[in-house]
């Protein structure tokens, strides 16, 4: 493989010496690695390069385009600013294409992560950094971008997928899942609100990062701040509400995605409070008042379209998402959902906190 990285690095003309390389272990897609160089002056200069997983993004080339076409509209607005700067070989190109797959080169920023964070200073400055996100773009035409996961967050066709699942029943699993069915199918209309809304043309298409997981921001070594933003691979048009739901929905449960303890799952509002201060402090002058109306609500819906996914799998016979126990889709589900019920019982609370900060930034 040292061989293979260096091949790599030579086709996209990095000037120095490559003197070291280490795999970085943290996300579950792409293979990654950190390669130092020597420059002519003495001094160290690091690169990430990745291997793209084909599997997951089934057209490599689309993903890219639309990681050049925001990077390179983010990067013009902020030049001195620590985006994502990807490496083009001397035809042009951010990627090679060879028989062993598709391989990208970005700069390497000095960084550390999170994957899991209570600290609300920190989940505040990652809110600020999806905000700016989404405030940077706010001027790019989302159309112009390849859908590169089609329907990723149509929750009216996830449901509809469930349906026909849950009556076909191929594996005789619907009875395990029958009170959680029942719930979810209880609140399909609220669930599906944002959808009929973008369908409506009552909330707007933007371009929306569609993982805002918080180990997808670094951060400062010292300082905790956020840096940037980071994984692009899922960058499409979708809706601003979704992006912030995502991120209430992984960062602000009292439980992981994935516990047996279901019934303790809940959305802590003080790390909703915090990231949402962030956001919108980024993003109030920039979102219309539709999009800000329906922040919380996009919790919610996330909340029950990622539990939908998940007991779909699970009655279809978990070939979707990577099982470590039989019961495991089975305990996602119950998590999400348990997270969704609360989340509908604290809609208001999360409306006022939503209004409140609205009315901090002058709204």
């Amino acid at each position: 493989m040292e061989e293979k990285i260096k091949e790599i690095c030579r086709s996209f003309g990095i000037p120095g010496k490559p003197v070291s390389y280490k795999e970085i272990t943290v996300g579950n897609v792409n293979k990654t690695y950190k390669v130092d160089f020597v420059c002519e002056n003495g001094t160290v200069k690091s690169y990430v390069v990745q291997q793209i997983n084909t599997y997951v993004f089934r057209n490599p080339a689309q993903v890219m385009a639309n990681i050049e076409k925001i990077t390179e509209h983010i990067n013009k607005k902020k030049p001195d600013g620590s985006f994502l700067h990807y490496l083009h070989t001397p035809e042009g190109e951010t990627y090679i294409h060879d028989k062993t797959g598709y391989w990208r080169i970005c700069g390497y920023i000095p960084s550390i992560t999170f994957s899991v964070c209570d600290d609300l200073e920190a989940v505040c400055s990652a809110g600020e950094a999806f905000g700016e996100f989404q405030q940077l773009l706010s001027d790019f035409d989302a159309s112009t971008l390849f859908e590169t996961i089609p329907d990723f967050h149509n929750t009216v066709k996830r449901y509809k997928t469930l349906e026909k699942d849950v009556q076909n029943d191929p594996l005789g699993r619907v009875k395990e899942v029958k009170r959680e069915l029942d719930w979810l199918f209880s609140v399909k209309e609220i669930a599906c609100k944002m959808t009929e809304m973008k369908n409506a043309g009552l909330l707007p298409l933007r371009v929306t990062h569609n993982d805002t997981k918080i180990n997808n921001v670094l951060f400062d070594k010292e300082t905790k701040k956020a840096l940037t933003v980071i994984d692009l691979d899922t960058v499409m048009p979708g809706l601003a509400g979704h992006d912030f739901g995502d991120a209430i929905r992984s960062a602000a449960n009292y439980v992981a995605e994935d516990s047996k303890e279901y019934e303790k799952a809940g959305v802590n509002l003080d790390i909703f409070k915090a990231f949402a201060k962030g956001f919108i402090s980024k993003t109030a002058h920039t979102l219309t008042e539709n999009e800000l109306s329906t922040l919380s609500l996009g919790c919610f819906v996330l909340a029950c379209e990622q539990a939908v996914r998940f007991v779909d799998d699970y009655v279809t016979g978990d070939k979707y998402y990577k099982t470590t126990y039989p019961e495991h889709n089975l305990d996602r589900t119950r998590t999400q959902t348990a997270l969704a019920k609360d989340m509908l019982d604290k809609m208001d609370a999360m409306n006022s906190i939503v209004r409140y900060i609205l009315t901090e930034c002058g709204k």
